[in-house]
């Protein structure tokens, strides 16, 4: 009987809630994600934080999924990290005491996280995390054993801003021939270590090459059923054996027609010419080409990231006029850029998310980023003077970019050294003034005391003068009587 993973969860919840809501609109449902993560192992530990005074039915779910839920109050001035901490600790608390849990999954996107992840495989953990493509930071998504994708697990149905994307095989946001290729690359691995190309050492190979890999962005549920798919394709062949299947590459046979007629040429054409198998591998080739053809009419090509980040900062233009005064978040920048361009994807310019884009775009000066009270991510854009200035720099040379690009660092660097100074001017101050307070309220002890004593010592000498004269007065009468 195979062994089960032991997995133990962790959940921040506010993270992965206001990700959800914010970037795919829709309703956080943590049981699906905790239904996924049972695939995978057996579930011993599950915890989750957040302030769940907010968190309205999702506390019931948490409940009858038995989830232990550690509360964070949230105090006036905020508690970014304090959940994350909390679930640092706990995570390599857990690590280091219970040695049969040899998988953690991580339910949150957060790229702080990142430290947690290395430290774990590092003790030979097995790390799962559990996000989105749009919201969840892209180091852990690359840096993770597997990662389980909320789009994927909503049903392929919301596979996140890709959308435009020619969909190949049926439904998936990703094409049958990058798929093929992963397939290709994991078999030539295998087949170097002596392993048979079995389906449970295929996927393994393939999430061990690119963890952020799922068979749900092809559109199946299940490993075996994306083999199935390329083997309808006569991309790859499937053999039935005792333990399961055996799978081979088939990239020179042709590719399925759709006919049952083709099918049986294709079966019974074992010994065909160099010819045949020459019309075969171009017949490959030109279906590929076709495959990979964006459904949009704009070309293929990469565009240079600057054209991107161009429009990024105008789209952030538009929507501060149209929302005026309200927060802009970065779903609002991509239903403004399709507003724009029609069909928009950020990997044409180089990056893997939009939210990358944005960050880069605020390096540029063309927009601002900052966190509002429960970390989601709200964008500003440039104001006039910095709009003037970024627009000259793009009509500088290259050298002269770099100056400018030289001289706001600096600036900028001046402008921090000037803080800090004031802060620790401000700090000596307040310093000196604790001080002197501390010194007057001991000068004034001081006199008190001073003050007591001399009273006390004037008391005291008032009392044996007038006892003396009461003694010399009696003793004077005491002489007279005599």
């Amino acid at each position: 009987m195979e062994q089960r993973n032991q997995l133990a969860v962790f959940i921040d919840f506010d993270n992965i809630e206001i990700g959800v809501k914010s970037t795919l609109n829709t309703t956080l449902d943590l049981s699906m994600v905790l239904d996924a993560l049972k695939e995978r192992g057996e579930v011993v530990s599950k915890s989750a934080y957040g302030d769940w005074a907010r968190a309205g039915t999702h506390s019931r779910t948490l409940t009858d999924h038995a989830v232990h839920m550690v509360q964070r109050n949230v105090t006036p001035r905020g508690d970014k990290n304090g959940a994350d901490i909390n679930l640092v600790v706990d995570a390599l608390e857990m690590c280091f005491t219970h040695p049969h849990i040899d998988g953690f999954a991580i339910v949150g996107g957060d790229s702080d996280f990142i430290a947690l992840v290395e430290k774990l495989k590092q003790f030979g953990k097995r790390v799962y995390i559990v996000g989105g493509r749009g919201f969840t930071s892209g180091t852990m998504q690359r840096n993770c054993h597997e990662f389980i994708s909320y789009e994927n697990l909503l049903g392929g149905g919301r596979g996140g801003r890709g959308g435009g994307q020619n969909r190949a095989g049926g439904g998936g946001r990703m094409s049958l021939e990058k798929g093929f290729e992963k397939v290709q690359r994991a078999l030539k691995v295998l087949s170097d270590r002596g392993v048979k190309p079995q389906l449970g050492p295929i996927k393994s190979t393939i999430l061990q090459l690119d963890s952020t890999f799922s068979e749900r962005d092809f559109g199946v549920s299940s490993f075996r059923e994306f083999i199935q798919k390329l083997a309808d394709k006569r991309l790859v062949s499937m053999k039935r054996i005792d333990q399961g299947y055996l799978v081979e590459s088939n990239s020179d046979a042709e590719p399925d027609s759709g006919s049952d007629e083709s099918k049986e040429e294709s079966t019974t054409s074992e010994e065909t010419t160099t010819e045949n198998e020459t019309a075969s591998v171009s017949s490959t080739a030109s279906k590929s080409a076709t495959a990979e053809t964006p459904a949009v009419p704009a070309s293929t090509e990469p565009i240079p990231p600057e054209e991107g980040l161009r429009l990024l900062g105008q789209a952030a233009v538009n929507l501060s006029e149209k929302r005026s005064g309200k927060p802009v978040y970065v779903r609002h920048l991509a239903q403004e850029l399709r507003a724009i361009v029609g069909e928009f994807d950020e990997s044409r310019f180089g990056f893997r998310t939009l939210t990358e884009m944005a960050h880069e775009a605020q390096k540029a000066g063309l927009l601002s980023m900052q966190r509002d009270r429960v970390g989601a991510w709200r964008v500003t854009a440039a104001t006039g003077e910095k709009k003037a200035e970024v627009t000259s720099t793009d009509a500088m040379p290259a050298a002269d970019t770099e100056a400018s690009d030289s001289e706001e660092s600096k600036s900028a660097e001046a402008a921090s050294t000037k803080k800090a100074t004031t802060k620790k001017a401000t700090a000596k101050k307040a310093t000196t003034k604790k001080a002197t307070t501390k010194t007057t309220a001991k000068k004034a002890a001081t006199k008190k005391a001073t003050t007591k004593k001399t009273t006390a010592k004037k008391t005291t000498a008032k009392k044996a003068v007038t006892k003396k004269t009461t003694a010399k007065k009696a003793a004077a009468k005491k002489a007279d009587d005599s």
